[in-house]
């Protein structure tokens, strides 16, 4: 009985010491990253997700890092992910967010979601294109253009075109509710003033002014002849035109004393307490390299470079031969937010 009592007093401390190796290797573990698991980053994506993806499947080969990635659906752009993000404001699941425009990043800053990042890739990058406070930057710009049926002698060359009676009937725009239209009738909001952008809005529907689901709709119905011209982002433009479609494309309000051309840019943002800071730094890095610059101005996308010396498409003008609306980003951003009502009741929504 002795020799049994002293075998089962062995074979208890060696079971109590298994149990404290486990939990001491337990306590070790936390924190550290698993072998053969590989470092995520989650990002938000407003750009639409055949130019992203093959940018951000291309971090991942460099990096070794997996992105895992949400993009906004054509019928909410640019809308969907960000009131994703404010909504998980308490408890941020996202770690970067990829913009298709600068309005909505400056949303993110000011309710307090975006964190403050400035990469070292930013330096060469304008500083009209930066938040000043280092909260977002842009990167790979679109212009806001004219998409023109080529066969019109008589043709537009002003957003005002929109309102002539000449082209009553005959012109269609995105519901200035979603994704680039919205920021760009804001900041004619902040360059026009109040009431002559309200007017401008009240003569468009007098003018019978078509209104499409979302910019590319617009270059289609433009490219299969059912309008005369609309107001897209210039990759829509050059898109139809590499089709061979019968279309042109027209840097709007270029002439003395003209508003310019609507430059949008697309911006990355941090958020604030996401799971992965190491991580969304080196994605930030990324998008505002050099190299992803080239490869967005030669995709499909055929965005304009705002890194100097990156080559631009041949449809395209480079920043610097384009007479540019100037705007206070955080100025639009602000009036964006105020004439929601106006749009929705403008669109047809109470």
């Amino acid at each position: 009985m002795q020799g049994e009592r002293a075998v089962g007093e062995v074979l208890s401390t060696l079971a109590l010491a298994g149990v404290l190796i486990i939990f001491v290797g337990l306590i070790s573990s936390c924190g550290k990253q698993k072998p053969g698991v590989r470092k995520a980053v989650v990002v938000y994506v407003s750009e639409d997700q055949v130019f992203a993806e093959p940018v951000l499947r291309q971090f991942e080969r460099r990096t070794g890092i997996r992105v895992k990635a949400v993009y906004d659906t054509e019928e909410a752009k640019s809308t969907g992910v960000m009131n994703r993000l404010i909504a998980e404001k308490g408890n941020p699941q996202a770690d970067v967010y990829w913009a298709n425009e600068p309005i909505r990043a400056q949303v993110l800053k000011e309710k307090g979601i975006a964190e403050r990042y400035v990469s070292k890739n930013a330096e060469t990058i304008p500083e009209y294109f930066r938040d000043k406070d280092g909260y977002w930057t842009g990167f790979s710009a679109r212009a806001r253009v004219l998409i023109v049926k080529k066969s019109l002698k008589d043709i537009p060359r002003s957003i005002f075109a929109f309102v002539s009676p000449k082209w009553k009937g005959r012109a269609v725009i995105a519901n200035p509710l979603f994704g680039t239209t919205t920021s760009h009738v804001a900041a004619l909001f902040t360059v026009l003033g109040n009431k002559k952008a309200e007017s401008f809005m009240e003569a468009l529907k007098a003018n019978q002014v078509a209104v499409s689901t979302s910019n590319g709709e617009s270059a289609d119905f433009v490219a299969s002849g059912q309008y005369d011209f609309s107001l897209v982002d210039s990759d829509d433009a050059v898109n139809r035109m590499r089709q061979g479609r019968d279309v042109r494309m027209i840097y709007p309000d270029q002439q003395r004393g003209g508003l310019g051309c609507f430059i949008v840019p697309n911006v990355v943002v941090m958020i604030k307490g996401g799971p992965h800071p190491a991580e969304a730094k080196r994605l930030i890095d990324y998008l505002l390299s050099r190299d992803v610059e080239k490869q967005l101005s030669f995709a499909d996308c055929a965005q304009i470079p705002l890194h100097k010396g990156v080559q631009v498409p041949k449809e395209l003008l480079p920043l610097d031969k384009i007479k540019v609306m100037k705007v206070d980003y955080e100025k639009v951003a602000e009036k964006m937010l105020e004439i929601q009502p106006l749009l929705s009741r403008w669109a047809g929504f109470k």
